[in-house]
């Protein structure tokens, strides 16, 4: 598919997610009206409020109110939060802008790659949809600067700010991300439409599920590794001296860990094992996306292996936070709200490793597929031939 096709459903994807986005901050203000109080409940509507704030574009009544510090002996000076507001404001721009500017590019690669043809549909849906939810995140990421010094905190433990901020209105986005992805693909699929035969590769099975297990590696490292309770801590500990980036350990946590988890201990073991198994999945998701990647895409590069290794893991979270909804024995006293509290967790951390694994499952399949290639072909008698 050629990018002029491939432009006009990543442009319709990313302006939708952007309004989406923005239509779910809007609603704030309706959740805290009486009735909405009434309907939800207090404790639903608090939450749905907390999930929507990230993405309100008006900023909180505690900016528009004037600020009493004291101007001398007994008097008292107004502080003028007009800065304030602009900040916030920019914050906000620069956010919307953000989830724009990164599902572009992400899109356009994912359609272009795996156009949305026959036998390709459900792995385009599935790419956009984590695409969307990545952008998101990373527009969380770079707005963040602004909106903690809009809070007048810039200058106060500026590292796990910016990790609280990042992991902020994950919830909302992968649902708008669904809508903005279903759309996409919509609108790809007619674009598709004429563009000529789009080929298949059909690459070796064994050079493939070797890619897959090196890649797949990766994220368990992540996984089981780096994740683990003991390891997990040392990396939060981490805390260089003073300055403006001192603790950075949030912030690291934040994007190499996948989940956190320790030995069983206390309850039974099948408990543990229980909880286990949405790590299991995720691998699982992530190793057969790998395996059935390079025979998806028109063309495999590195950019495309990459960006399928970070939306396949991303799928794979989420299939695992699902999966932990469904198996909570507390889910039906919680309610379903406070249940998807943590959906989206590690989206950070699947992108940092997601391109990590994406690019050495691309490095493995070349090089397997080179000495595949150069390997002597055998005889009729099923012997290696011989120069």
């Amino acid at each position: 598919m050629t990018y002029r096709r491939a432009a006009i459903p990543a442009l319709a994807g990313a302006l939708l997610l952007t309004a989406l986005l923005w239509w779910a901050g809007a609603s704030v203000q309706a959740l805290q009206l009486q009735g909405s109080t009434s309907v939800l409940g207090g404790r639903a509507a608090a939450e749905l409020e907390h999930w929507l704030v990230p993405w309100a574009y008006d900023p909180p009544d505690s900016y528009r109110l004037g600020a009493e510090v004291s101007g001398g002996i007994g008097d008292t000076a107004s502080v003028d939060n007009s800065r304030y507001l602009s900040l916030h404001t920019t914050a906000m721009q620069i956010r919307f802008g953000a989830v724009f500017a990164f599902f572009v590019p992400g899109a356009l690669l994912l359609i272009r790659r795996l156009p949305p043809v026959r036998g390709r549909i459900p792995a385009t849906l599935l790419g956009v949809w984590a695409w969307g939810v990545v952008a998101g995140t990373l527009a969380v990421a770079v707005s963040a600067p602004w909106l903690i010094a809009a809070n007048g905190r810039g200058s106060y433990r500026f590292l796990p700010n910016l990790a609280s901020v990042i992991a902020s209105g994950r919830q909302v986005l992968v649902l708008t991300a669904l809508v903005a992805a279903a759309v996409t693909v919509v609108v790809a699929r007619i674009t598709a439409k004429g563009a000529g035969p789009l080929p298949r590769r059909t690459v070796p099975a064994g050079p493939v599920r070797l890619a897959a297990t090196a890649g797949t590696a990766v994220i368990a490292l992540s996984l089981v590794v780096l994740s683990y309770e003991r390891v997990a801590a040392a990396i939060q500990a981490v805390s260089p001296d003073g300055g403006l980036f001192v603790t950075p350990g949030d912030l690291l946590r934040q994007w190499l860990l996948l989940g956190g988890w320790t030995a069983p201990a206390g309850g039974s073991i099948g408990g543990w094992l229980l909880y286990r198994v949405g790590d299991v999945l995720l691998l699982a998701v992530v190793w057969w996306a790998l395996r059935v990647l390079p025979g998806l895409l028109t063309r495999v590069t590195l950019p495309a292996m990459a960006v399928g290794a970070v939306c396949a893991t991303v799928i794979g979270l989420l299939a695992s936070q699902l999966l932990g909804m469904a198996t909570n024995p507390t889910g039906l006293r919680w309610g379903l709200i406070q249940l998807a509290a943590s959906l989206g967790n590690g989206v950070p951390a699947a992108l940092t490793c997601g391109l990590v694994a994406g690019t050495v499952a691309t490095i493995t399949l070349r090089l397997t597929l080179r000495g595949h290639a150069e390997s002597p072909a055998p005889d009729s008698q099923g012997t290696p031939a011989t120069a």
